[in-house]
């Protein structure tokens, strides 16, 4: 089994004190850092672009985790690949407006591992036709846009059928799960399958990050 990879989202993070925020996840035990770009289009909000994902690359040597929560993920690519970012996720809904293998090819033309995701309510069915063009596959625990929601427990059964095909297929494809992940949520994800937790409020409303890294990870 891989090791539990812990990717906190700096949308739940102090902005205010951002530099502060990003070492202090990466000396808590932080293995990536996720960044959820959002266009206030393909989801009802509004995060921030390339600038920012440039500006924390500066501040860290972790891996960065983007999820391009955008319209057109395709013509934005470029940018977010010159910010660099490690790995680049997009969206599978036809709502986001793009062909879906050509921009994986483009995020692995750009040197970065490309990962495809989907909407609770999206049906697994659509990713396979791209499974095998993946490094990350991420399952949504909640309806993107917002921090602090609840889990949705009903999304393992995709979780699990990601799991089943990795068994199968690329025993190195990380599956990625996000939303509502806190250190019991995170116990179920990985008993399903799950080895990359994407976690924003659970860390970074918390008291003790390294405690609570520990904890998702199922090592506290």
């Amino acid at each position: 089994m891989h090791r539990i990879l812990i990717a906190p989202s700096i949308l739940a993070a102090d902005f205010s004190r951002l530099a502060d925020e990003v070492r202090r996840v990466e000396e808590a035990g932080a293995d990536w850092i996720h960044c959820d770009i959002m266009d206030g289009h393909f989801v009802d909000n509004i995060s921030f672009g390339p600038g920012i994902v440039a500006i924390v690359r500066k501040l860290t040597n972790l891996p960065l985790d983007v999820h391009l929560m955008i319209e057109y993920a395709d013509h934005y690519l470029p940018r977010f690949i010159e910010a660099g970012a490690n790995s680049i996720t997009v969206h599978v809904e036809p709502e986001s407006k793009h062909d879906v293998a050509k921009t994986l090819e483009q995020i692995r033309g750009g040197g970065c591992r490309a990962g495809l995701t989907l909407n609770p309510a999206t049906p697994f069915a659509l990713l396979e036709p791209f499974l095998s063009q993946l490094d990350l596959l991420l399952i949504m625990t909640v309806h993107p846009g917002f921090g602090g929601q609840s889990f949705r427990s009903e999304q393992m059964e995709k979780v699990r059928r990601a799991r089943d095909w990795k068994t199968k297929n690329n025993p190195v494809l990380d599956i990625e799960v996000d939303g509502g992940i806190n250190p019991v949520t995170a116990r179920v994800s990985i008993e399903n399958g799950a080895n990359v937790l994407v976690a924003g409020t659970s860390i970074f409303r918390s008291d003790d990050y390294a405690k609570t890294i520990r904890d998702l990870r199922g090592s506290g």
